[in-house]
């Protein structure tokens, strides 16, 4: 899914199509939610794609929704930014860092918004209740 996110996000900034943003704000919100059931990019890559790329690689749930959250920050404020205020270059900055994290994500498997959400754990800014599995991450464990 980082690979369409990154794709749809090259798109935005190089055409000027800004409305691209509520298609990815949408996506970043339902996953939020929902996870993938009402995003049809999550549908795409949970029912499509990822079952061609091999056995899948599970992470824990609280990480990824972290990172989706980001996403959906990033994306709703890019899209107010550029939709109703008119303002194409903080659009423009928010699309490059859309671009930069699903980049990492889809090429080198390096989740951004998880690694700073284990962070914010070791720093003790989320309760490792919040996610026990994540708990091994303060000890050397792999986070997607």
């Amino acid at each position: 899914m980082a690979g369409t996110v990154c794709a749809l996000s090259v798109v935005a900034l190089a055409t000027g199509s800004y409305w691209l943003l509520l298609v990815l704000a949408y996506g970043f919100i339902a996953r939020v939610l929902t996870g993938p059931s009402l995003s049809p990019l999550g549908r795409l890559a949970t029912s499509v794609v990822a079952p061609r790329l091999g056995p899948p690689k599970l992470v824990p749930g609280p990480p990824k929704r972290f990172a989706q959250a980001i996403g959906a920050v990033l994306t709703s404020v890019g899209a107010i930014f550029a939709l109703a205020g008119h303002d194409h270059t903080v659009a423009g900055a928010l699309l490059g860092a859309m671009i930069a994290a699903s980049a990492l994500e889809s090429i080198f498997g390096l989740c951004i918004g998880c690694r700073l959400f284990s962070g914010l754990m070791r720093a003790g800014l989320i309760q490792q209740s919040v996610c026990a599995e994540c708990a091994d991450l303060a000890l050397g464990g792999r986070q997607g």
